[in-house]
């Protein structure tokens, strides 16, 4: 399709803000629509480097407004959807599950509804192709266990927490909606991202920021839970590749064939960190409190603390369908991506500093 009309959900989060930049930045002459509820994990901020181009437009609105979401896709003549909004943080899907069922379970329902509706009913778009991509989580498929291969596409789903409940049944409602009523679907499972505007409360972002502030660097239980990490412009690049393609009707994984310990990941935090401070005497004026406890040597804020319940001990990603099919591979390596991210915050302590405020 030449010169897609996106409708992005949840393009003010830490995901979908990367993404808008990234295919803004590839397509310049596409139009691109955020909607976005703007609750404590959108930031408006995020968009500052689109918001002053004509093809790009903010809606600030909650996707469970079906009339909203019909009204944008009806007067835009949007062709394809992206939707990454969604209740994300495990911690809080243990506290306070209602949330993620409203938005993960029923603010998925209600865009399948309008992009039906819109789509198909009305045929606004005139028999030309659309789009609807949902973007999940490969929680939705539980845990592995240390000998398990990584998850695949066909690996029956077996969700643990709330969260990953609710983004189970959102893969499967979107799944019905292509086969009973022929609305055009994909779908993409993705590993643990991380990279620039990652809210601070997720592990990576909470560490580095943590040192800067000089605060406890919290690992749960042993720190063995392993995670397969990838670095947030790699998954948008998949994502490019799964609309570009990717079948209608089919499931992606996008992983970063890239397996840590928890424990691994915030050890190589505190050495880059180290490394950058000593490297660069001038951050120790710019963050005064950072690593005060002995100079350069952060790990001495590392403290275990009781594990997460239901916490997942495994999370692995076997990509090679989007390798075969699609030509998708990561660019960057953790170390690299890392570091980018580690030069992001220290760059950008202004953004994190008013999230923690």
């Amino acid at each position: 399709m030449n010169h897609r009309k996106l409708l992005v959900t949840g393009g003010a989060g830490f995901i979908g803000c990367n993404f808008v930049h990234y295919w803004m930045n590839k397509y310049p002459h596409d139009q691109v629509v955020v909607l976005d509820a703007l609750t404590y994990a959108g930031n408006l901020a995020n968009l500052d480097p689109v918001k002053d181009n004509q093809n790009f437009k903010f809606v600030h609105g909650n996707i469970c407004d079906t009339g909203l979401v019909e009204a944008l896709l009806r007067n835009d003549k949007l062709d394809t959807i992206v939707h990454f909004a969604a209740e994300s943080h495990v911690d809080r899907s243990i506290t306070g599950p209602d949330a993620f069922i409203e938005t993960n379970i029923i603010g998925t329902h209600s865009l399948l509804k309008a992009a039906k509706k819109v789509w198909l009913d009305e045929d606004v778009l005139q028999g030309a192709d659309h789009r609807f991509h949902h973007v999940s989580t490969d929680e939705v498929y539980g845990t592995l266990e240390p000998e398990d291969p990584p998850f695949k596409e066909t690996t029956p789903y077996a969700p643990n927490s709330p969260y990953a409940a609710s983004k189970a049944a959102s893969d499967h409602l979107v799944r019905a909606y292509q086969e009973t009523y022929g609305l055009q679907t994909t779908i993409s499972n993705c590993s643990n991202n991380y990279g620039p505007y990652h809210f601070p409360e997720k592990l990576i972002p909470l560490v580095i920021t943590n040192i800067l502030e000089d605060k406890s660097l919290p690992i749960y239980g042993d720190g063995k839970q392993v995670r397969d990490w990838l670095y947030v412009e790699d998954h948008a690049c998949g994502i490019d590749l799964v609309l570009n393609k990717g079948v209608v009707g089919e499931s992606y994984n996008i992983g970063g064939h890239n397996e840590w310990f928890n424990i691994d990941i915030v050890n190589l935090i505190c050495q880059l960190v180290n490394k950058r401070f000593s490297d660069c005497p001038e951050l120790k004026i710019k963050y005064q409190n950072a690593m005060s406890a002995e100079d350069n040597c952060s790990e001495n804020l590392i403290k275990y603390v009781d594990d997460r319940a239901g916490h997942d001990r495994r999370y692995a990603i076997d990509a090679s369908k989007a390798n075969s099919e699609l030509g998708y591979s990561p660019k960057e390596s953790f170390k690299t991506g890392i570091e980018k991210t580690i030069e992001w915050c220290v760059n950008n302590n202004g953004w994190w500093d008013s999230i923690n405020d």
